[in-house]
């Protein structure tokens, strides 16, 4: 499976649906994505990983990495990880528990939640 990366905006939100498989191939297109959601101007950023199958330690560094670009921007990271169980939840959400890096980020369980300035994210 590839990885595919569809570019939405929900108001001061720039949306990245990202799906398919994060791996060391496919995750620098992540990468390039954020990068040029960032030199656009943009400072709100929001990454659909719903549809993520498959993530391995290339994947999680981009997340890290992204979420340090944002923060040294003064921006913001939202990550939408469904809050399913482990067996029909997000395969990114479980990476990042058992890695323990999920409490680094700001998830949400959907775009509308993730895009409401008033919404809390889901606990760690």
């Amino acid at each position: 499976m590839s990885l595919k990366v569809a570019e939405d905006e929900q108001g001061p939100w720039a949306v990245l649906q990202v799906s398919g498989e994060m791996d060391l191939v496919t995750s620098p297109a992540v990468r390039q994505h954020v990068h040029d959601a960032v030199a656009e101007g943009r400072r709100s950023l929001v990454l659909d990983l719903s549809e993520v199958r498959f993530c391995d330690s290339s994947g999680v560094g981009v997340l890290i990495a992204a979420r340090r670009l944002m923060r040294s921007c003064q921006g913001r990271l939202r990550l939408i990880l469904p809050a399913q169980g482990a067996v029909d939840g997000s395969h990114v959400n479980r990476v990042l528990a058992a890695l323990g890096v999920r409490r680094l980020f700001e998830v949400y369980p959907d775009l509308p939640t993730a895009v409401d300035e008033a919404a809390a994210p889901l606990s760690a």
